[in-house]
């Protein structure tokens, strides 16, 4: 229990901006497995701000983007970046300078353009909900997340010697897939219980969700035949922007 509690502040750390006590003591090892658990958390908080601010009938589309904003800076635009870099990497014709491309620094006009694009998604799509805004952030934050440790969980990593390596290489399996289906438990009996969600729309969000979610990944390993640290955050970003589409339509 004392390890799992130390990767679970480990994911915290690393895939949020979420302040931990300074005595929790934190492991890397194995983090991406618990990624799920770090969307729960990043989806409970923002969306009771988000409750806050209707609550004060802040406008729609103001609060909107409030929350995105919040959304990046909780996140410390980890996943944006992602985005960002994996766009520039995929506007070269020549595979074999893509990875080139992504490490460098300065962001380049497709990036922008490519970032720009998921936050107007988000920002438009919370404002156009029509289901009550915090069981819907759950669950994007939460499908979010599952898509990368189904990425990490399949597909190679591209460089050994990467920074975000050691996801690929300290993963076991499906051994390690358990957090991620407790999480998606958890979103579903909350979407029955506590919001009312029939039956038939939490099949369809889970089959919508699922589809997204590998069919992203798999998109992006045929780009790039294999997964960098940008590419997972690029999985997490787009699965979240099109699950909260999708769900405009409930």
């Amino acid at each position: 229990m004392k390890q799992i509690l130390q990767q679970i502040g480990g994911a915290i750390t690393f895939y949020s901006c979420i302040p931990l006590p300074s005595t929790w003591p934190l492991e890397f090892e194995r983090i991406a497995r618990w990624a799920p658990w770090v969307g729960l958390l990043l989806g409970v908080s923002i969306g009771i701000i988000d409750q806050g601010l209707a609550l004060g009938q802040m406008p729609a589309l103001t609060r909107s983007a409030l929350v995105v904003g919040l959304w990046i800076g909780l996140t410390g635009g980890l996943h944006l970046d992602g985005v960002m870099d994996t766009a520039d990497g995929l506007a070269v014709m020549e595979p074999k300078r893509r990875l080139i491309v992504m490490a460098d620094s300065r962001t380049g006009a497709f990036g922008v353009m490519a970032g720009t694009v998921v936050i107007l998604l988000k920002v438009c799509a919370l404002s156009n909900l029509s289901t009550p805004h915090l069981p819907a952030l759950v669950t994007v934050f939460v499908w979010g997340r599952i898509a990368q440790v189904f990425a990490i969980a399949t597909f190679p990593y591209l460089k050994p010697e990467g920074k975000n390596a050691f996801h690929t290489s300290t993963f076991q399996g499906l051994g390690d897939l358990w957090p991620s289906m407790i999480s998606l438990l958890i979103v579903l009996l909350c979407q029955y219980y506590g919001f009312s969600w029939a039956w038939h729309i939490i099949g369809g969000g889970i089959l919508i969700g699922s589809s997204l979610s590998i069919g992203i990944s798999y998109w992006f390993y045929r780009q790039f035949q294999g997964m960098t640290g940008d590419v997972y955050g690029a999985i997490v970003e787009w699965t979240e922007a099109l699950v909260l589409c999708c769900l405009t339509l409930i």
